[in-house]
């Protein structure tokens, strides 16, 4: 038989990475839109965990016996991955679970290898199990980033923290007519202190001289009402562009009026009535804008559920997943 060192050093691997993988699963749970995708993460969190169980009882039966530190390095790495991910966006977040997820995926393949060149089918049959489950956890997350792209994400929430480092992200690249309305996401999310708000909301609208007005009114008649009567002057002079951003964040933040849904008359809808048309839509923008109506109004479930699943399927067909 082959010498398994190399076999049971790529078991110790993937038995910590996957330790890191159960709590980033765990902690993303929380971060669920729905019910239906949080029982989702509870079950991937639930099945990493058996996962590790598994490599764990290989490794005795290789005569390698796991090291007790190494449950606790997998959780450590996950706290400190997710303490990171707070000072980024969102998608660079996802980006950075699908790195994982890929790793563990390339080093199952690789123990499946060298289980077949060991002659061990008990390890082969583990490392098909570990292709399995990393193959669909690699295109869930593939299929959330592109739901991200389109305009969602419809699964996972930003945490506040990240929402902020999303828009500062976009604030460092947008033109200065934008700025102010990003500042106002960034000061809502966050809740600063009217003195703060005051301070950024003003040099923010000095920089952005077609909506400075608008801008200021919201400390005083409230940021909905504002960001609404800023698009309606943008339009007004004619600045498309200005008025077409400060249209999305108004839908970023639930904002829209019910007549501005691309439903009609959306508020008299019953839920099922309502699940009903929802399933006919097919742009991911208005996707986005019943769900965060919802979310901030009625907060149907069934409802955001219907809208999560459309939208899921419009990332699906962007990214090629059947």
């Amino acid at each position: 038989m082959a010498d398994t060192t190399v076999l049971t050093a790529q078991l110790r691997a993937l038995l910590l990475l996957t330790q890191t993988e159960e709590q980033v699963a765990r902690t993303r749970t929380a971060q669920a839109r729905t019910d239906a995708v949080r029982r989702e993460l509870q079950q991937n969190a639930d099945n990493a965990a058996s996962r590790t169980e598994a490599i764990t009882r290989t490794l005795r039966e290789l005569g390698g016996v796991p090291d007790v530190v190494t449950p606790a390095l997998g959780r450590l790495g996950a706290v400190v991955k997710a303490t990171v991910e707070q000072a980024g966006p969102l998608d660079e977040a996802l980006l950075s679970d699908l790195s994982l997820e890929h790793q563990l995926l390339d080093r199952a393949t690789y123990l499946k290898v060298l289980a077949e060149t060991a002659e061990l089918p008990r390890v082969v049959r583990l490392a098909e199990r570990l292709v399995t489950a990393h193959t669909a956890t690699v295109e869930w997350l593939t299929v959330v980033l592109a739901e991200t792209a389109l305009g969602g994400p419809a699964a996972l929430r930003a945490t506040p923290l990240q929402r902020v480092a999303g828009g500062a992200t976009r604030l460092a690249s947008m033109p200065a007519r934008y700025v102010a309305d990003s500042v106002n996401k960034v000061i809502d999310t966050t809740q600063q202190a009217a003195d703060a708000a005051q301070s950024k909301i003003d040099a923010a609208a000095a920089r952005a001289t077609t909506i400075a007005g608008a801008v200021r009114e919201s400390l005083s008649v409230g940021r909905n009402a504002s960001l609404k009567e800023a698009e309606q002057q943008a339009r007004q002079q004619g600045s498309r562009d200005t008025a077409e951003a400060l249209h999305e964040t108004r839908r970023e933040l639930g904002a829209l009026d019910a007549a501005e849904l691309p439903i009609p008359k959306y508020d008299e809808l019953t839920v099922g009535k309502a699940v009903e048309a929802v399933k006919k839509l097919d742009d991911a923008a208005d996707l986005e804008a019943v769900i965060r109506y919802e979310e901030e109004h009625k907060d149907r479930a069934s409802v955001v559920s219907a809208a999560q699943t459309q939208l899921a399927a419009l990332a699906k067909e962007a990214v090629g997943v059947s």
